[in-house]
């Protein structure tokens, strides 16, 4: 097993721009309406963005290695989420996201069953998906 450790950092100060530093650094920000700047996507565009981005690279990995004609592959990601739970006005329910939804769009010479036994392949090794899907250790750290 070959275990890579993969690391980003992000800081705010005022407001709620935050700045990611990673291999390409971008801010994460809140809509004006929010009372943030709206000079990026916000956590949650970002969580679901990186499940679909995740899925076109895995699926272009796997199409890639078992030299399958894939052209294109498109997906939008959806998910439902409590914001009363997450403002603080309930204690009832949950923070995460209840259901997320994706849809994908796959241009290739394949049949549907096999365009979903390709997106099941898929599913099964995109890292993002294996972490909504399965539990995670966090371990919070303050300094």
């Amino acid at each position: 097993m070959a275990i890579s450790t993969v690391k980003v950092s992000s800081k705010v100060k005022s407001g709620y721009t935050t700045t990611i530093d990673c291999s390409h650094n971008f801010i994460i920000d809140q809509p004006k309406a929010a009372g943030g700047r709206d000079e990026g996507p916000n956590p949650l565009e970002v969580f679901l963005s990186s499940l679909g981005g995740c899925v076109c690279a895995i699926g272009k990995i796997i199409s890639n290695q078992k030299k399958l004609k894939v052209k294109a592959i498109e997906v939008s990601v959806e998910g439902d989420i409590d914001k009363d739970f997450l403002m603080g006005t309930t204690d009832e329910g949950r923070a995460g996201f209840t259901e997320i939804r994706v849809y994908a769009k796959i241009d290739a010479d394949m049949s549907l069953e096999e365009k979903k036994d390709f997106m099941a392949q898929i599913t099964r090794r995109c890292p993002i998906a294996d972490n909504i899907l399965n539990v995670s250790v966090i371990s919070p750290n303050v300094e």
